[in-house]
């Protein structure tokens, strides 16, 4: 079972960064990898997708400030988000297109 580890989440101020990290514990070389995020109360949605070929793509909400990346000899996908709002406070998660088992994910708050 492929195990995703996410990290790098934290208590920021609006207006701040945040890089986060996922690393698989197989190779992601073949697969879109996705970033997601869970607000309290809300439901798990969908933030941004990098492919293999590294076609982006982002939730509307995130355009211009959050850049993902990826790394397939590290196995990481990165999430660097910039100009951070209140709204992006959630649990964000990343995973596969392959939809492999969900790590514990990484806090991120954003203060106002």
């Amino acid at each position: 079972q492929v195990q995703l580890v996410e990290s790098g989440g934290g208590l920021v101020q609006s207006g701040g960064s945040l890089r986060l990290s996922c690393s698989a514990s197989r190779s992601i070389f073949s697969n879109n990898m996705e970033w997601y995020r869970q607000a309290p109360g809300k439901q798990r949605e969908f933030v941004a997708r990098i492919s293999t070929s590294r076609t982006t793509l982002y939730v509307d909400s995130v355009k211009g400030r959050f850049t993902i990346a990826r790394d397939n000899a590290k196995n990481t996908v990165y999430l660097q988000m910039n100009s951070l709002k209140p709204e992006d406070t959630a649990v964000y998660y990343c995973n596969s297109d392959q939809r492999w088992a969900w790590g514990q994910g990484t806090q991120v708050t954003v203060s106002s």
